[in-house]
This record gives C-alpha cells, structure tokens and sequence, in this order.
C-alpha cells in the first residue's frame, strides 16, 4: 500500500503542476532574489499531504513549503511539491513532483515525475529504478575527461574555499560540459537514466534529493556527501555519480586537479 499511496500522491500533485503550469497564477519570493514559490506550488502540497493523509494520517511528514508534520511514526514522507520552481514559474518544462519515503532512517521509495515531458521515474530499495516501468541504469563512462555533468548554484550563493564557481570553472576550463537544468530532483534523475554521467550541489535541502539519490542509487551509481561518507539527506552538499568517475569529480570539488 505504501507504493501505491506514493504513485497516487505524486500524480495528485503532478495534477496541479500541469494545471497551472503556463497559466495564471501568485508568485512571492522567499530569501534569495530568486528563490521563489508559487500558488501552484502550495496547490501540488496539499494534493500530495491529502493522499498521504488518507492512507496513513498518523505518518511523519517534511514538506518544503509546509515544514514538518511531526508524529512519533517510523515513516516519514519527504515532498518537493514543485522542484525547479524558477522553471516553473517561467514556462521552462524542467520542473517536477518529487516524494520519497524513508523508514527507520532509511529511504525505502522515491518518486520524481515531470508531467510535461511525461517522465515518470521510481526506484524501491533493493528494487530497482525504472522510468515509465522501464529498467534504467547509470551510464558506463570511465573517464571524467569524457563525462557530461550537471550542477547547480545556491540562490544565496556560498562565498567559501572550493565553491560552487571555482568547481565549476575547473571542470569547464578542461572542456567538461557542465550544465545546469535548475532541478535537482531531475539532475537526479538523468544521473540515474545515464543521460549524465554525474552531478554535484553545494546545498541541498532534503526534499531535493531525497527521492533523486535513491533513484541513483538503485539505478547501480554512488552516492555520497563531499568527503566521500554515505549520504544523508539532512546534510547539503551532494555528489552522485555513475561511479566510475567518482573519486576523479570528488577531488575536483574539493579543490584538487584533474587527471592530466
């Protein structure tokens, strides 16, 4: 039932994101000059939080826009209402609804759907991750010379040693194609589908990559925190990849060179 209610909550938010998406609708801002939030973005999380709810009223909830709805439950439910508002809110299609659970401590199901490109992605721990009921998995790349990337950048950007900009400028000033959707939950995603070979982020919230990592993970890539430890959600910075490339992308984040 706990898959079930995922699906069935994510789309119920998916509903909202493509009924406003291009339309009419409120946009204030939050910190950051352009860290916004929308009135579809509260529509999408309280379709999501009414499906859970009806299931399981007594779970754990963090929410993005909400907080936390706290209980004494062993599950909680982690919920990116809207990932890549800015996109969003601009008409830009790389945006998406990203849920995930997490019992004990451990992320057990995660979903992230873009309902305008019709992407659909899961992942079940020790299951699998698959797009549209299609088996997905990392790609194969060895060499970080060769890879594609993805990032992105803190609204209230980090002034500090090895930050996001002097990454970044390593790794294109060696001809490194590194983008930047505006979406991590997506950036996730592609890591997971093989479309990038890895991502990283200086600071994430939990409702990012709760699901995303989950998805890399499953779909057969690494993931971990800067210094190489496992990764948590509760902790900002993020590096996932298909692991082949990890340790060469970990020691250009943390201020080394790449291989000559």
């Amino acid at each position: 039932m706990l898959k079930e209610t995922l699906i069935s909550a994510v789309q119920a938010g998916a509903e909202q994101l493509k009924h406003f998406f291009n339309g009419d609708f409120i946009v204030t801002n939050k910190e950051g000059v352009n860290n916004l939030v929308t009135e579809a973005d509260h529509a999408s999380e309280k379709a999501i939080i009414e499906v859970i709810h009806s299931r399981f009223p007594d779970h754990f909830i963090l929410s993005e826009e909400t907080g936390e709805i706290k209980s004494t439950s062993n599950y909680k439910w982690i919920i990116d209402p809207i990932d890549g508002t800015v996109n969003f809110a601009n008409g830009i299609p790389i945006c998406c609804v990203s849920v995930a659970v997490e019992k004990d401590g451990l992320m057990i199901l995660g979903a992230v759907y873009n309902p305008i490109i019709g992407e659909f992605y899961f992942a079940e721990k020790g299951n699998g991750a698959y797009l549209n009921d299609k088996r997905i998995h990392v790609s194969t790349k060895e060499e970080i010379l060769k890879s594609c990337l993805v990032t992105g950048f803190p609204y209230t950007y980090l002034d500090m040693p090895n930050g996001p900009i002097q990454a970044f400028e390593k790794l294109i000033r060696r001809g490194i194609p590194v983008r930047r959707l505006g979406s991590a939950a997506i950036d996730l995603c592609w890591v997971a589908a093989g479309r990038f070979d890895g991502f990283y982020e200086h600071n994430l919230q939990a409702w990012d990559s709760a699901a995303g990592f989950l998805l890399v993970e499953e779909a057969g890539g690494k993931v971990t925190d800067f210094t190489g430890a496992y990764y948590s959600p509760y902790q900002p910075r993020l590096l996932a990849t298909n692991g082949k490339i990890h340790e060469d992308l970990r020691t250009v984040i943390n201020g080394g060179s790449l291989p000559a």
